[in-house]
């Protein structure tokens, strides 16, 4: 059955709009990257104005690759407030993926003119206001949800650069998860510079990590 978008529309902005009509000015924050084996993770915060609304814009995990990449240029012509920050592989393997996730969140929020921020179930940001953790945020928040699809595109398009650079790794395909065409490349050549030295234990011998 085909996807009733307005509907769609009405219903992710229920939480935004709330805070709208209170007059409070918010951000929506989000990831995309904390499961692959390698490449950077990618924190998007965003301001999103009340007017105009966007059509389509959803969890990005549920858009194809080029209603994101529409959806993106949308988002950065519109918001009031929109950046991105990236935590690289060397960082995250220094100080964990959630903390190194966290810490390229308040990168991107830093400058936010705003007091509240609403982020995809991590807490504890040092970012300058409240903020409030929403399980499934990109899914119920559409301030959330544009902030997944600008952190989404940003390092899909970093992981089709690596693939140039990288070719034997598939990573314009893979992204760099570990999916079987992903594992077996990383047991024949071993790892590349942007694998994470502390994902990849269990598919390379000790010496090569």
């Amino acid at each position: 059955m085909k996807k009733d978008w307005n509907a769609r529309l009405t219903e992710i902005t229920e939480m935004d709009r709330g805070l709208w009509a209170q007059g409070i000015v918010f951000a929506g924050i989000d990831e995309a990257g904390r499961g692959p084996l390698c490449g950077p993770v990618a924190a998007a915060c965003v301001v999103m104005p009340h007017d105009p609304l966007l059509l389509y814009v959803d969890d990005s995990k549920k858009l194809t690759e080029k209603r994101r990449e529409a959806l993106y240029d949308q988002i950065m012509e519109t918001a009031v407030y929109a950046k991105v920050a990236l935590a690289e592989p060397e960082e995250i393997d220094r100080i964990n993926i959630l903390e190194a996730t966290r810490r390229a969140m308040a990168d991107a929020a830093r400058e936010a003119p705003c007091g509240l921020f609403l982020v995809d179930a991590v807490t504890r940001l040092d970012v300058p206001g409240e903020v409030r953790g929403i399980v499934h945020g990109d899914a119920l928040c559409y301030s959330i949800a544009a902030a997944s699809i600008l952190a989404k595109v940003t390092r899909d398009r970093l992981m089709a650069e690596y693939d140039r650079a990288y070719p034997e790794y598939g990573f314009a395909k893979n992204k760099g998860y570990g999916t079987a065409q992903h594992i077996e490349a990383l047991k024949k050549y071993g790892p590349c510079r942007i694998h994470r030295k502390t994902f990849i234990g269990h598919f390379v011998e000790p010496d090569q990590v």
